[in-house]
């Protein structure tokens, strides 16, 4: 199966397991610089000398904890499962400027969040992994293909694309705001979303981006 996956998935699938072996070999500390860190007031940087830097918005998505092998294997997982659909349906480039953009828009989120947090006092550290991109994705899957029935793992239970969005935003936004899983970037996540909707929403010419008297790609 893995031979017949479409190129932009595949390399994406490559890049996260060829990392992730490198902060095994190397730990992760030694990769913290590409960890998607908060920004300080003044310019300074935390106590381990590293700070908020521009590429951080997409690398942070290509490393998780080296300690923590589940996450990466459900990541991977999502992105093979709704990714390769996605790559069929839209071509390479364009499946790949919209993981892109949902990584980074995801980073912006957190990034809006964590720097509010070490604003307040309270302890932060950085970002990593590939679940902003993967919720973007999850978002494009239940948009173009709604009444496609999909099955969780954990519950095994079928439902609609659709419902299985709507779901894991509903879930997401009351973690975030309860703080009833620490640890764990649901705002990334959310923004994911919520950067993969505006961006189809674009490109269908649709509210925000009503383009009235043109030709516009629907899918």
């Amino acid at each position: 199966m893995f031979t017949n996956l479409p190129p932009v998935t595949k390399a994406l699938l490559i890049a996260n397991g060829l990392v992730f072996l490198l902060e095994m070999v190397v730990g992760a500390p030694a990769l913290s610089i590409f960890m998607l860190w908060p920004l300080q007031a003044g310019g300074e940087v935390f106590s381990s000398g590293i700070g908020f830097m521009p590429w951080q918005l997409l690398t942070y998505g290509f490393l998780h904890d080296p300690t923590n092998f589940a996450h990466l294997l459900f990541n991977m997982l999502a992105l093979l499962m709704f990714g390769a659909p996605l790559e069929y349906t839209w071509g390479n480039r364009r499946f790949l400027a919209y993981y892109l953009v949902c990584v980074a828009g995801a980073g912006l989120c957190q990034l809006v969040v964590t720097t509010w947090m070490a604003s307040q006092g309270a302890p932060v550290g950085p970002t990593l992994g590939a679940s902003g991109g993967v919720f973007g994705l999850l978002l494009a899957y239940g948009m173009l293909f709604p009444n496609q029935r999909v099955m969780l793992l954990i519950p095994p239970i079928p439902m609609k694309a659709r419902t299985l969005v709507i779901i894991y935003g509903a879930i997401e936004l009351l973690l975030g705001f309860t703080g009833l899983q620490p640890g764990v970037a649901h705002f990334a996540h959310l923004g994911g979303m919520l950067f993969g909707w505006l961006l189809i929403n674009y490109w269908r010419g649709k509210p925000p981006f009503s383009r009235s008297g043109s030709r516009v790609r629907r899918f």
